[in-house]
């Protein structure tokens, strides 16, 4: 009799098994079920219509892929819901679950949750050793114990393996541990050996497709039940908008990919083309700049490039060469204008003041048209807002160099008509749109970008800056005859400024409209506290691009009715929406919520002393060392370029853009710090402090004296199980007689001014914007980086930890830095506190406004809490039992806390 061997291959399954067999060749993994990869799919997942989004799912399966990839990672979806209720409608659905599901996202929480929804085995996407050894196997056990096979990504504890030995070493090591540690068949590992861009200019990168292949085979070699996978539509990211390259080096990659042993990847089906067909010219070509020959001084890099500009995407114009100053000048200016060209734009400008009658002409004629074509562009999402701002300096630079001749011609027909005794009558001109950051904020930097685009498509603005008082606004825009109040604001209270403006442009019978915009704004506060206080036309504007439309929409007699009517009625029913969600929760009564707070077992725990009690300062800090802590995802966001660092830096939209931006952030950074222009400040400290019963953390400062700090607790009825937090929850009660400690920080960066004047005078609003954003990034470094030594050396309560950056933009740390007037903290007024301990006006130079924002406004501060339970919380909505408790104990009137607390209210105050 017989026995069956049973060969070690890789097996998978949905309802139907996919035994990945040596014939197999090649296995398609769909990636359309991807939110970070398909617009379509996240709108869909967003919206919550999971039955159609499920027809993406089907598409995949109908297209060819043998296993489907499914990945919820987006901030703006709650992941472990969002892929379990996915998974699970999908399990429903023979036709797509028949195939094998490919768990995949960057939180282990959120493959867990899907381990538990889908039937068959899988795949987990991705694991790695990047926290350490002892990460990498709890999480690998977990993946066996759903019996799950796991990809493996070629990333350890110092980052991700871009050599072909660092990935060998990286994959041997992982292969050793899940073999013998964990009990991992060899086949049911597959390794991802990280798959980067090739011919990107930098020479670095040359070799990176060669690693990967010759780094594919000797894993084959070393470990032959293994399988290997990459992303393959990575490689190509240098020649995004280029359809027919990209496949061309796709099919050409994975040819001799799979020739070395690669079994899978995530690809695009449908969009490779046979290799044999591939056009001989540009098949020698992708070889030559993926096989790394050819390539010296990137040459076969130019080669391939240059073949790529005779096959450009329909419609678009990328020209290399300087062909284009052979054309007219209007062509020229044009040109300059699209691609933020400064280099010709004087002697370009100078040659068409020559050719038409006036300096004036010049502007209303070929700058403008240059300018529509911006406009255009950035309309139809074909250009990005740094290219947008780097057009702006363009133009602003050419109406600069005109600016003497205008005047001097406007002279002279004054002096003529003083001559003749008649009245000289300037015309019109441009719409006048007044823009300014309210009362008591300092922010600006979104404000500064709204201008500039606005400025672009031809609006003359006149920009107050910023703390600027209701009276100063009202009065500007009455005397310059403005046809558009813009109010910006980033802090809480700047909310109820744009209220009160709001009220007195009513009180004025004012007819101008108003546009609200900020991070701190939102169309539901719109609609529900700003619309309702002034009658012609109140417009919440999102963010930079949908400006234009806005403005256009305001200022056309045509539109402007039914726009100022439609919006009327959508704000309207936004708060009916508003008035008729507030009874939806349920509260607990602050009382319950205290006894509900998180209970930690204080018998055995031992607080931490600091180094140090009181403070210590820091004055012109190494910023080297701090730009290494820099976080550069919020950096895009700044420039309204939004996706993930450093993924965006390769996405198919926004990479070529991100790239650019990137490099010349890191120029100026550099600069930066080589030349000293801005200074570091910081200060921390440390105090003995413990909590009572109702939510207050008493302090006692080096000189002895007691402050006493007051937290809100939050008071929505919570889940079986689940507590109603406050801070004073991870600091220990008195009466468990455990001295506890409490830290906070404050730092800023300081010395912009100059250099932000200079940028103005240069016209140059792009590195003026940039300087703002990275200013604002060294601060958030600082704080990083001053948290990071208070835990290992100055408090020191975790003296060995060892966390990558990417760890701390994570937040994978201990202990919580919760800054005062933000979710955990929402109160401003508790700043007052926090600089007195910290003494941080005369440490730092940081002053408070009236409305409690910091200046300079590149300024961090908040407090340190060491508890390992200790994290980040929010408030959400209370109501008046608490507030009135948190008045009394702040002896504060009840209506003054109000207005502080006004976003967290359940109820109108």
């Amino acid at each position: 009799m017989s026995s069956t061997v049973i060969k070690p291959y890789l097996r998978l399954s949905g309802l139907e098994p996919l035994v990945v067999r040596p014939e197999m060749n090649f296995v398609n993994i769909g990636e359309r079920t991807n939110v970070t990869g398909s617009k379509k799919f996240a709108r869909l997942i967003r919206d919550n219509k999971y039955e159609e989004a499920l027809s993406v799912a089907r598409q995949q399966v109908e297209n060819g892929a043998q296993i489907l990839d499914v990945n919820m990672d987006d901030a703006l979806l709650e992941g472990v819901s969002a892929m379990t209720t996915f998974l699970n409608l999908l399990q429903a659905e023979p036709d797509i679950a028949k195939i094998p599901i490919m768990i995949d996202s960057s939180k282990f929480e959120i493959i867990e949750a899907g381990l538990k929804c889908v039937q068959g085995k899988c795949i987990v996407n991705s694991i790695s050793m990047k926290e350490g050894e002892e990460k990498f196997i709890e999480q690998a056990f977990t993946c066996k114990s759903y019996g799950a096979s796991v990809i493996v990504m070629a990333f350890d504890e110092k980052g991700q393996a871009d050599t072909k030995q660092r990935k060998v070493e990286i994959c041997e090591r992982a292969y050793k541990i899940l073999t013998e540690q964990v009990g991992f068949d060899p086949q049911d590992i597959i390794f991802d050996p990280n798959i980067f861009a090739v011919a990107t200019g930098i020479e670095e990168h040359n070799n990176y497709a060669v690693d990967f292949i010759e780094a594919t085979r000797e894993i084959k070699q070393k470990m032959p039940l293994t399988k290997v996978s990459g992303g393959v539509s990575n490689v190509s990211f240098s020649f995004r908008g280029n359809d027919h390259v990209r496949e061309a080096i796709h099919s050409v990659f994975l040819y001799y990919a799979i020739k070395a042993g690669m079994d899978m990847g995530i690809v695009n089906a449908g969009q490779l083309v046979v290799y044999d067909e591939i056009e001989p010219e540009l098949r020698r070509l992708c070889e030559d700049v993926l096989l790394n020959r050819n390539n010296e001084n990137n040459e076969a890099t130019e080669a391939l490039i240059n073949f790529a500009e005779t096959v450009k995407a329909k419609g678009k114009e990328i020209v290399k060469d300087e062909a284009w100053r052979n054309d007219p000048v209007e062509k020229r200016l044009a040109h300059s204008l699209v691609n933020g060209i400064t280099d010709y734009v004087e002697a370009d400008t100078e040659e068409a003041r020559q050719k038409y009658p006036k300096p004036l002409d010049v502007i209303e004629g070929p700058l403008m048209d240059g300018m529509n074509i911006v406009g255009d562009l950035f309309g139809a999402g074909k250009m990005f807002l740094p290219q947008v701002v780097k057009s702006a300096r363009v133009m602003k630079k050419s109406v600069a160099y005109l600016f003497p001749f205008i005047e001097a011609e406007k002279e002279e027909r004054r002096q003529a008509h003083l001559a003749a005794g008649t009245v000289n009558e300037e015309g019109a001109g441009a719409a006048k749109i007044l823009l300014a950051t309210v009362k008591g904020d300092v922010h600006d930097i979104g404000k500064n970008i709204v201008g500039v685009v606005l400025g672009c498509n031809g609006y003359d603005i006149i920009d107050l800056g910023v703390m600027v008082p209701t009276d100063k606004i009202l009065e500007t825009a009455k005397r310059e005859n403005v046809d558009i109040i813009g109010l910006s604001g980033l802090i809480t209270p700047s909310l109820d400024e744009m209220v009160h403006i709001a009220r007195e442009m009513k009180r004025r019978q004012m007819d101008l409209p108003l546009m609200i915009g900020g991070a701190t704004t939102s169309r539901m506060h719109t609609a529900v506290k700003i619309a309702q206080e002034y009658d012609e036309g109140v417009v919440h504007v999102l963010d930079a691009s949908r400006s234009v439309t806005v403005a256009g929409s305001l200022l056309s007699k045509e539109q402007k009715p039914d726009f100022l009517k439609g919006i009327k009625e959508e704000y309207r029913k936004l708060k009916e929406d508003f008035a008729n969600k507030k009874v939806t929760k349920a509260y607990l009564s602050y009382e319950q919520a205290v006894e509900n707070r998180v209970k930690l077992d204080w018998q055995n725990f031992q607080p931490v002393k600091p180094s140090f009690i009181g403070t210590k300062s820091f004055v012109e800090h190494d910023l080297k060392e701090i730009a290494a802590y820099i976080d550069w995802q919020p950096f895009f966001i700044a420039w309204e370029l939004h996706g993930k660092f450093p993924q965006i830096l390769t996405d198919e939209k926004v990479g070529a853009e991100a790239t650019k931006l990137y490099k010349d952030a890191q120029a100026l950074l550099k600069k930066i710090i080589d030349e000293k222009w801005l200074t570091a400040k910081g200060v921390i400290g440390f105090w003995p402090a413990n909590s009572n019963a109702k939510d207050t953390i008493t302090v006692t400062d080096e000189l002895s004296t007691v402050v006493e700090l007051e937290s809100l607790r939050q008071q929505v009825k919570k889940a079986a199980g689940q507590p109603n937090m406050s801070l004073t929850d991870f600091i220990a009660p008195k009466e468990t007689g455990l001295q506890d400690y409490l830290g906070a920080f404050a730092v800023t960066i300081d010395g912009i001014e100059p250099h932000l004047k200079r940028f103005n005078e240069q016209h140059d609003d792009y590195n003026k914007i940039s300087l703002q954003a990275l200013a604002d990034r060294l601060a958030e470094a600082f704080a990083e980086l001053l948290h990071h030594k208070t835990r290992t050396e100055y408090w020191g309560y975790v003296k060995d930890e060892n966390l990558s950056n990417e760890d701390f933009i994570k937040e994978k740390y201990q202990g919580i830095r919760p800054a005062p007037g933000y979710p955990a903290c929402p109160d401003h007024t508790e700043k007052y506190k926090l600089f007195a301990l910290l003494d941080a006006t005369n440490a730092t130079g940081i002053q408070l406004t009236e409305s409690l924002a910091m200046y300079p406004a590149s300024s961090v501060c908040g407090w340190y809490f060491a508890n390992p339970e200790s994290k980040y919380f929010g408030i959400g909505k209370i109501e008046k039992d608490q507030v009135t408790n948190y008045a009394k104990r702040k002896n504060m009137d009840l209506e003054e806390v109000e207005r502080w607390l006004r976003p967290v209210l359940e109820y109108d105050a």
